[in-house]
This record gives structure tokens, sequence and C-alpha cells, in this order.
């Protein structure tokens, strides 16, 4: 057998209007990524392929997010819905183009996974002409059954149309497709409207194949891996199962979760060696940890690079565009924000650091505060290496505080710092003798007034 490389996918978006959302059914998100991102980076490409997505009409938010993911992918407009068949016919100029394989796919099945899409593959490349995924359904009310008869696919069985023999099928149509590319069009074509809705239904592919003298296969996979996705709850579900799969995979490449169930991952979250997550840590998307690192508890992350051997939290925030350098120390309550924190710099608590660049081995006193913005413009803070601000100070941006430069405690910093400079701005301190005492005096007398 040759090899089978190029390969045309189809992917039919879906409208969803049971999710009760404004946002396209495909662009809700598991794991911090669309539900069409992830069946797009399932079907991994190949040397040739192409990627043509259909959408319903005004759905151009979905075909951006196709093509920020696949750069390549066309995108069809069916204008009336009138069944699967229908849609991946919208695709038309794609599929006659040809290639060794077609895969059709849907966009709300975000489980769906590489492997499970090269197994479909496999069948094409011994003579069949048709790969159908199915499932062993706990439940199979509802869905179509896949007849098998001698290890070949015979039919897909609606469940208003089955028989009692068939209802008790629990082998059922996940509705993922995979066609030998040479025959593909040929089969979706002859599929006929010839059923009470007057809609052109793909399963009716497998009549095709056998009329044509061809064979279907069927391909298992898990109930889990082909769950689509219609509604919020399903979302949810969904959602348990994909971070059931994060966990498991980052336990496996010897990540420890303390209290796993309780760590949110994205689908791109990046480990080193000998990373530790403690309970109730959210990461978003975007994030790459390096190892040794530790993230205490309680600490969300998004769109961060975190260095070897840097603590982050509890409690701390970290926001897009920061990069925490090896050894970093970041403490409770502490915020970041598009800040480069070079190697050894040491925010240890209830500090906020936007838009800054702090050099390497400085150290930020409690509450700490980069004011980065004007109610106009983010500006720009710069802290130079082996710098000390001391607790309680204001840097208002743009400055640039020095090479070992030392900022005194309560300071209000709005010049440049040399380097190896001390800063200290502060009003000069009073004291009044007595002053507390005659205070208190008046507002009680003021006081016993205003309640006569």
């Amino acid at each position: 057998m040759t090899a089978r490389s190029s390969l045309t996918v189809v992917l039919a978006a879906g409208e969803g209007t049971r999710m009760r959302s404004s946002l396209p059914k495909v662009l809700h998100p598991v794991a911090s990524q669309s539900l069409l991102a992830h069946v797009l980076n399932a079907a991994a490409a190949a040397d040739g392929s192409s990627l043509a997505v259909v959408i319903g009409p005004d759905h151009e938010a979905v075909a951006a997010e196709a093509r920020r993911i696949r750069p390549d992918a066309q995108v069809f407009v069916q204008h009336e819905r009138l069944g699967t068949a229908h849609a991946v016919l919208a695709a038309r100029e794609a599929l006659a183009r040809g290639a060794d394989d077609l895969l059709v796919v849907f966009g709300d099945t975000p489980l769906i996974t590489a492997e499970t899409f090269a197994r479909m593959r496999a069948p094409l490349r011994q003579g069949a002409a048709l790969a159908v995924l199915g499932f062993q359904a706990a439940d199979p009310t509802g869905y179509g059954r896949l007849v098998v008869e001698n290890g070949k696919l015979v039919a897909i069985r609606e469940h208003a149309d089955a028989s009692t023999d068939e209802r008790k099928i629990t082998l059922c149509n996940a509705g993922v497709m995979a066609f030998d590319g040479g025959c593909a069009l040929a089969i979706i074509e002859k599929i006929g409207n010839n059923n009470a809705k007057g809609e052109y239904y793909l399963t009716d592919a497998v009549s095709v194949v056998r009329d044509l003298g061809l064979e279907a296969v069927v391909i298992e996979t898990s109930e889990d891996e082909v769950r689509g996705i219609n509604t919020k709850a399903q979302l949810a579900e969904a959602e348990a199962v994909m971070q059931a799969r994060l966990r498991k995979a980052a336990l496996d490449a010897g990540v420890t979760l303390i209290a796993p169930d309780t760590v949110y991952l994205a689908a791109d979250t990046t480990f080193g060696r000998d990373v530790t997550i403690e309970p109730f840590v959210v990461i978003g998307p975007g994030v790459s940890i390096a190892d040794g690192a530790v993230i205490h508890a309680f600490s969300h992350i998004v769109e961060a690079k975190i260095g070897k051997k840097v603590s982050v939290g509890p409690y701390a925030r970290i926001r897009p565009g920061t990069s925490l350098g090896d050894g970093a120390r970041i403490g409770n309550f502490v915020e970041t924000k598009a800040a480069v924190l070079e190697a050894g710099v040491k925010v240890n608590h209830l500090s906020y650091v936007g838009d800054a660049h702090i050099g390497a081995n400085s150290n930020l006193g409690a509450g700490t505060i980069t004011c980065n913005y004007d109610g106009f413009s983010k500006h720009k803070t710069l802290i130079g290496e082996g710098a000390f601000i001391g607790t309680n100070s204001s840097l208002v941006a743009p400055i640039k505080i020095g090479n070992g430069a030392y900022i005194g405690s309560g300071s209000v910093i709005t010049k440049d710092v040399p380097d190896d400079a001390l800063a200290v701005e502060r009003n000069q301190q009073t004291i009044r003798e007595g002053g507390a005492k005659r205070y208190r005096e008046i507002k009680m007398k003021a006081k016993e007034k205003k309640g006569k």
C-alpha cells in the first residue's frame, strides 16, 4: 500500500441555540480553548492537508477563529439548513480538489483526539470506502444505531426507525466519518432527501456505499470522547472530562498536584520537571512553568512565563504578559501584569507591578505600587538590578530607578533615581504634645452637645 498523506477536513460548526448565549456554540471554551480549537488541533495537519469549515450565515466570528488556528482554512456558508450531507456539500469546491482521505467532523466535540482520527483513516488504507466512528452508549435512547454484520457496517438506523431488536443495539453513531478521498464526493452527492423532512443526511452514506459494492466499517471509541455539546450543562460535563485528562497528563509527566481535583489547567499549559501545584490554583491559557517552580494555593495565572524555581503565591494573581525569571518570588496578594521580573526578584506581599521591567535581585517591599496609568495612557516603570524599594512606596511612571538604588519606605517617587542613589519623599513628621487628649475632649463635647 502506498502512503496516504493528503487529507481534507470538513468541519461543520453548528448553531447551538440551546446554549442560550450570544456566543456561537463552537466558540464556547473548554480548558480555556474554544470547542472549535480543540477539534482542529486534534485533526492534525498532514502533508497536502486542507481545511474547510462550514458555518451558518452571519457567523464570521467562527470563521475568524478557524483562520486563527489554521490560516489556510477555507470557509463555506450553508445558507439553508437541509441536513448534515447538505452541510458537507456546501464545501463542494474543497472536496472536488481531491485528497487521499476526507474527514467529516463537528465543531462541538472537543474531547475527540488525534489518535482517534488516525485510527479512522487506517481502514481506508486497507480498501474501505467509509469509516464511521461509534461508541457503546450507556443509554442508547435517541442515538442512531450502527448495524454491523460479519464485521462490516450495513446501516445506520435512527432510533425512531429502528426495530425492536435494533433498539437493543448499544453501538451508536458518533457522527464523525472518514471517506476514501477518491470516491467521497461521488458518495455524498448520491445521498437523497427521501425522508419526512426532505433533508440530506450523512448517515445515508452507508447505504450508498453498500449500493456501490464498497465497504463501510466502524471504529469504536469511548462515549466520553464523542460528547457533543448543545447545552451549558453538557459544556460543564465536557470541562470536567477535559480537566481530568489534563490533570492525569500532568501527574504522569511528574507534576506534583497536591489536590488534583481543585486545580484548573488550560489545554496548552506546559510544565518542566519537579513542578508543584498546591490546591485551588487556576491556570489559564498561554502559561509555561519551568523546572522546580512552586505555585502556592489560591493563585491565578494567565498568559505568563514562570521560570525555574520560582515561587508564586499564595493568593497571587499573575496576569498576561508577565515573565518571572529564575528564582523570583511572588508572595501573597501580589498582582503582576505586562511585567518582566528578572532572576531573583522578590515581591513578597501586597504589591502591584504593572507595565514594568525589574532588574535581577531587586526587592520590592510590601505595598509597593507601580503607578502605570494616568487615566489616559499606560506608562513604564524601569527598575535596575539590585534595587531596594521600601515598604508602601508608589513609583509614578514613566520612571527609571537605577541599579542599586534605595527608595525609602512610604515614598512617592516621581523623578528618575540614579544608580546607587537614596531617594526619600516624605513630609516632615510633627509631634504635638497632648494633642491626642485635646482632640478627644473636643470630639466628646461635640457628641454630648449633639445628643441633648
